[in-house]
């Protein structure tokens, strides 16, 4: 019954658009549903198979701590709150110094921080 009610929830969270709560859950049982893929919808296995790869490759998942200073940031370029933006920066710069960190900043974000240096472009 446990299995049924985890994928009825993570399918639920992910039709709702709530995929950092959906995330949580997978992270936590990420093993018990690789196994049983089957019974999550098609977006929560896209989800299941991103954060799969990413443990191959030995990327830590981000904390809430990681995504509450990654929704700073995102607040602060989307104001153009200079002073803010370089405060977050120089405080959290070993954050983003990991690769995945540009695929969760807006576009105003990457632009400034882009322009400050503390990322890049790719391609």
């Amino acid at each position: 019954m446990f299995l049924e009610d985890l994928t009825a929830k993570i399918n639920n969270y992910m039709e709702d658009l709530e995929y950092a709560t959906a995330r949580i859950f997978i992270e936590e049982n990420i093993q018990l549903l690789s196994e049983n893929k089957n019974m999550l919808n098609n977006n929560a296995r896209e989800l299941l198979k991103f954060l799969l790869e990413m443990q191959k490759e030995g990327s830590k998942p981000l904390t809430r701590k990681d995504m509450a200073i990654i929704n700073s940031i995102n607040s602060f370029a989307n104001k153009f709150d200079l002073r803010g933006l370089k405060l977050m920066v120089k405080e959290n710069a070993s954050l983003l110094i990991r690769k995945e960190i540009p695929l969760y900043l807006s576009a105003d974000a990457k632009i400034l921080l882009d322009g400050m240096g503390p990322i890049h472009k790719e391609g």
